[in-house]
């Protein structure tokens, strides 16, 4: 079941839907609101219309063709969008879409936390969850319901510990890469029940000895597209070790905040156990660290970094991320990319070449 699907699986019985922009939001707001929450990560692949070129040219991908996406009645049967402040660009979809768009519809923002955890950055986000609950009671005309979203809570924090398992165990796991990331990203769209109880599918499959031989290789980047990347990491001899993109592993928190206060402020606690992203205004340095730990306990032997062209967040940190992995020695690839359908015959090439390379990197005394 894809995207399209569950929408319309959702849309019988009457439910609302709401597609949301990356990456960081309140999922848990939605379940409780019985909000059947659709994420639009661009999508990938050539824009659907000729609206993707009312945004400049050196807009992400994303952006653009999330943008074209709306005006050409992709998401019509959605019911709003929610444009997080990921960036400066997404946030001003949030006005470009019903503006150019076509998109007449509630256009709803979040402003999650920037920076350091603290009392006023708490409080902050609070004011933004409790606002961002009532713009959803009125699309769904009924509160919230606080026990109601203490319940969502504990089932976030089940596919949460799930998902973290998986990663952090993943050379435990005898499931190629394909069929890893296929399952984590369909929590973008599933019922969290359902995406549950595949987690717990693939949970099973974890062993008590290592089954992954190949070459351990640690990616960060922005989100995972093309997924045909872990194709080629697959047939180049190479898998996923440790995993830092923004829609995969950067969603899976450090820890989990203790529960049985008021579920608002698990909530604000939650979103500064978070790793450290740049879509958040991380401390670099910080980033750099938990980079570098990451790195060094998941036994990977090389760093693949995956960006979107013109993704300011994630570009302000490639160059402290080239330093840091050469430092201790680390063989690093960078790949840039714009949301393609598929790889190029020369990525291909250079990830094969890069596999190879720290293969031989290994084997050598």
């Amino acid at each position: 079941m894809m995207r399209a699907a569950t929408i319309s699986a959702r849309k019988n019985p009457g439910h609302k839907t709401v597609v949301v922009l990356p990456v960081h939001y309140p999922r848990e707001l939605f379940t409780a609101m019985d909000v059947h929450a659709v994420e639009l990560w661009g999508p990938p692949g050539p824009p659907r219309g000729p609206d993707a070129g009312r945004i400049q040219p050196y807009a992400c991908a994303v952006v653009r063709n999330a943008l074209a996406f709306l005006a050409s009645g992709g998401a019509d049967a959605a019911d709003a969008a929610l444009f997080p402040h990921t960036c400066d660009s997404i946030q001003g979809l949030a006005t470009l879409a019903p503006d150019f768009g076509g998109w007449g519809k509630p256009a709803l923002r979040y402003l999650h936390p920037k920076g350091e955890d603290g009392p006023a950055a708490r409080a902050f986000v609070r004011a933004e969850l409790a606002r961002l609950a009532d713009e959803l009671a009125r699309l769904t005309g009924r509160p919230l319901a606080i026990q109601r979203l203490a319940e969502a809570i504990e089932l976030h924090a089940r596919i949460d510990r799930l998902r973290g398992e998986l990663l952090s165990r993943r050379t435990f796991l005898g499931m190629a890469d394909p069929a890893l990331y296929r399952v984590l990203r369909r929590g973008e769209f599933l019922e969290p029940g359902d995406h549950l109880a595949e987690l717990a599918e693939a949970a099973r499959g974890l062993a008590e000895e290592r089954v992954q031989r190949g070459v351990p290789l640690m990616v960060t980047g922005y989100v995972p597209e093309p997924m045909t990347l872990f194709d080629s990491l697959a047939s180049a001899g190479a898998f996923v070790a440790a995993d830092d993109y923004a829609a995969v592993g950067r969603r899976v928190p450090l820890s989990l905040p203790a529960g049985g206060g008021d579920p608002l402020d698990t909530l604000a606690a939650k979103a500064f156990s978070m790793p450290p992203c740049p879509t958040r205004g991380a401390d670099q340095e910080v980033r750099m660290e938990y980079l570098e730990t990451l790195y060094r306990r998941s036994g990977a032997a090389g760093l693949v970094v995956h960006v979107q062209k013109f993704c300011e967040p994630e570009l302000f940190d490639v160059p402290a991320i080239r330093r840091r992995f050469a430092r201790i020695g680390a063989p690093l690839l960078y790949l840039e990319g714009e949301l393609e359908a598929s790889l190029s015959g020369q990525v291909v090439t250079r990830l094969e070449a890069f596999v190879e390379m720290v293969q031989a990197g290994r084997k050598a005394p």
